[in-house]
C-alpha cells in the first residue's frame, strides 16, 4: 500500500507521469544498455527492444500498478504482477537487477520531467517503483523456492530426442534430459525458456509453451519461425536460429517451466481458443485433459491463416475426438475450397453460434486483436471479467491499451 504522504503526490502526477512513459521507457533502456551492454546482449529480447514493444509494456505495467496504488488502494496489485513474475523467474531474474532498473529508470523519469520532479515527487515515484519491485521479488522468490531451486538458478542441459516439421514456418522439438530422468513437472499451458547462442556472440532468449502433457519423461515445444516485418524489425533471431540448426542429439539451454495461465483442477466447463501458434498451450490442455479422461464439456476454438499454417491440425483434431463432451471449432481465411471436409467456417473467429455453458472459465492464447475480440464476445454473452485469461506470447502489451 503506498504511504499516506506519497499517495496525493502519485495522483497529481501521474497523468504527466504517464504521458512522458514513451519518452521516459526510451531513455531508460538506452541509458541501461549503454551502462551494462551484456544485459541486451544476454537476458532482453533485441527484436522486442527493436520494435519498441517491451517500451510499451514496461511503460503499461507501471502505469497499471500506480493507478491501482491511487484509486484501489485496498485491492492487492499482485495479479498484475504475476504474469511478469513468472517471466522474469523463467529468465533467471535475481533481486540485485532490480536495483540497476531502479536507479536507471527512476533517473529517467527525472530528466524527462525536469523541475517538476522535486525531492517529493521523486520520494514518492521511488516508493512506486520499489513497492512493484519488492512485490515481484517476492512473486519470484515464491517460484524459484517451488522449482526447489536457488533465486535465478532455472538453466538446464537438455538433449534434442525428436525434431517434427509441423508446418511450412512451425518444427517441434521433443526435450529430454541428458541423464535419462523424467523431465520436471509443469502445469498444463506453463512455457520454458530458451537460450542459443547467435553468430554475434549474444545469448538470445525466447519463452516456448510446453505443447505436450505433463508427467511424462520429455517435454516438447513447438517454434514459428518469426519473419521481419517490412524490414524494420530484426527476423526472429532464436526462432530462425533453432529452425535452422536444431538437430537430434544436440544439448540446449532451457529453463524449468513458468507461466500462470494454467488448466485449473475441477469439473466447470472450459473454452479454449487460441490462433496460429497460440495453440501451443491449448494443446497441453487438451492433451491433459485427454489423459485424465476428462468429461468437462469443452468447447475448443482455433483460427489460422489455413489449414495447412494450422500447426499440430491431426493432433488436435484427434485429442478432442478422445474427449466425449468435447467440441472443436475452427476458422481459415484462405483456402476455402477445403473447408468443408474439414468442417471448418471461412473467415475470422465469430461466437455466434457458440453458447459457452454457465460457469465456463476461458482460456485466450494468440495474437492481441484476436483475443480481444473473443474477449468482447465473451463477455457480451455473459461471461465474467475475472474467468477470462489470456497469454501472450511476447511483452504483455494489453495493459498499454
Amino acid at each position: 500500500m503506498l504511504s499516506a504522504q506519497s499517495t496525493p503526490v502519485v495522483r497529481a502526477t501521474l497523468p504527466a507521469v504517464g504521458a512522458s512513459l514513451g519518452q521516459i521507457t526510451e531513455l531508460f533502456y538506452r541509458r541501461l544498455f549503454e551502462e551494462h551492454p551484456d544485459l541486451l546482449k544476454n537476458l532482453f529480447n533485441r527484436a522486442n527492444q527493436a520494435n519498441g514493444t517491451q517500451r510499451e509494456a514496461l511503460a503499461g505495467a507501471v502505469a497499471a500498478f500506480a493507478t491501482v496504488l491511487v484509486e484501489r488502494p485496498d485491492e492487492r496489485p499482485d495479479a498484475i504482477l504475476s504474469r511478469i513474475a513468472h517471466k522474469h523467474a523463467s529468465l533467471g531474474v535475481t533481486p540485485d537487477q532490480y536495483t540497476i532498473v531502479g536507479r536507471h529508470l527512476l533517473g529517467a523519469v527525472a530528466e524527462v520531467l525536469g523541475d517538476a520532479v522535486t525531492p517529493q515527487v521523486a520520494a514518492a515515484w521511488d516508493e512506486v517503483y520499489w513497492l512493484m519491485a519488492n512485490a515481484l521479488v517476492a512473486q519470484e522468490a515464491r517460484l524459484y523456492a517451488q522449482a526447489s531451486v536457488a533465486n535465478g538458478d532455472v538453466w538446464r542441459k537438455m538433449e534434442i530426442a525428436e525434431r517434427q516439421e509441423e508446418s511450412s514456418s512451425t518444427v517441434s522439438l521433443v526435450l529430454r534430459r541428458p541423464d535419462g530422468l523424467p523431465t520436471a513437472s509443469f502445469r498444463p499451458g506453463q512455457y520454458v525458456s530458451v537460450r542459443v547462442q547467435l553468430p554475434d556472440g549474444a545469448h538470445q532468449i525466447r519463452q516456448y509453451s510446453l505443447s505436450s502433457a505433463p508427467g511424462q519423461k520429455t517435454w516438447r515445444i513447438t517454434v514459428k519461425r518469426e519473419g521481419a516485418v517490412d524490414g524494420s524489425v530484426p527476423e526472429g533471431e532464436v526462432s530462425s536460429w533453432l529452425h535452422a540448426h536444431a538437430q537430434v542429439g544436440d544439448l540446449i539451454d532451457v529453463s524449468l517451466p513458468f507461466g500462470d495461465l494454467v488448466l485449473p483442477d475441477g469439473d466447470t466447463p472450459l473454452l479454449l481458443a487460441s490462433a496460429g501458434i497460440g495453440v501451443t498451450p491449448m494443446l497441453s490442455m487438451l492433451d491433459h485433459l485427454a489423459l485424465a479422461s476428462s468429461s468437462r464439456r469443452i468447447l475448443v476454438v482455433h483460427a489460422d491463416r489455413s489449414p495447412a499454417d494450422h500447426a499440430h491440425r491431426e493432433e488436435q483434431v484427434e485429442l478432442v475426438s478422445r474427449l466425449h463432451n468435447a467440441s472443436l471449432h475452427l476458422w481459415y481465411e484462405a483456402d476455402a475450397d477445403e473447408l468443408a471436409a474439414l468442417g471448418a467456417s471461412d473467415g475470422r473467429v465469430s461466437l455466434d453460434a457458440i453458447t459457452p455453458p454457465q460457469g465456463t472459465t476461458a482460456y485466450l492464447c494468440g495474437p492481441l486483436p484476436f483475443m480481444r475480440s473473443v474477449r468482447s464476445e465473451l463477455l457480451t454473452k455473459g461471461l465474467n471479467a475475472s474467468a477470462i485469461h489470456y497469454e501472450v506470447f511476447g511483452p504483455d502489451l494489453w495493459l498499454s491499451k
